[in-house]
């Protein structure tokens, strides 16, 4: 493995995919240290199994090398790469047979999303309000498909509305919709009562980065 940290400082997305394609290909390196962590957020955003998130960021970093020459350059190539990650997730959703639109969501998973309302503190409770990560993660796993995903990439994630809605591939009101509602539950009882930062939630980083990073490797140069 190289070392990144410098070049990780310096260079832009667009400046890597420029000397990638030029023949440094240790450089994709740098590239993919600084997504894992967003491409693991949205896959299992999407999936809700951390081993199956792995598997979409490989496959979306391969599949991203490969067609790396269609990188145009019209969106930001994190845009490009998160959208990728995305489609990847969602053909193995699709492949599972549990896709489940915003529209067609049950009254019954609506009505389990009550959970989040009480303001009973219990014992546990406390117990997992002092566990800040575990709580959100949890309580993020616990919300619809269709919000999940789009929670993330708005709020963990931080990205704009129309980075959001090209990832996904749906509208911007449509973004804002499926928004409020997480927003709503999310704040209310984990925001306000314990004042979390989800930055720090859903992290991707040490041996499991290390492992990405030396399977797509292997993979691209297989």
């Amino acid at each position: 493995m190289i070392s990144t940290e410098l070049n990780a400082e310096v260079m832009s997305d667009e400046e890597v995919v420029r000397q990638v394609l030029a023949g440094e290909i240790t450089l994709f390196e740098i590239l993919m240290r600084r997504h894992n962590q967003r491409l693991y957020r949205v896959a299992r955003s999407i999936l809700g199994d951390d081993s199956e998130a792995e598997d979409v960021i490989q496959d979306s970093y391969v599949r991203a090398y490969t067609h790396l020459n269609q990188f145009a350059g019209e969106a930001r190539f994190s845009t490009w790469l998160t959208k990728i990650a995305v489609h990847e997730a969602l053909a193995r959703l699709r492949h599972r047979g549990r896709f489940v639109d915003i529209d067609s969501t049950s009254g019954a998973e609506r009505d389990d999303m009550s959970l989040f309302t009480s303001k009973t503190r219990d014992p546990e409770q406390q117990v997992l309000a002092r566990e800040l990560n575990a709580v959100l993660e949890a309580a993020v796993d616990a919300l619809p498909e269709a919000y999940r995903s789009v929670f993330m990439l708005r709020d963990v994630e931080e990205m704009s509305t129309a980075e959001t809605s090209e990832c996904l591939d749906i509208s911007e009101e449509a973004v804002k919709t499926r928004l409020h509602r997480p927003r709503v539950l999310l704040r209310e009882e984990l925001y306000a009562r314990i004042g979390i930062a989800s930055a720090e939630s859903f992290q991707f980083a040490g041996t499991r980065c290390d492992r990405v990073v030396s399977a797509v490797f292997n993979r691209i140069r297989s």
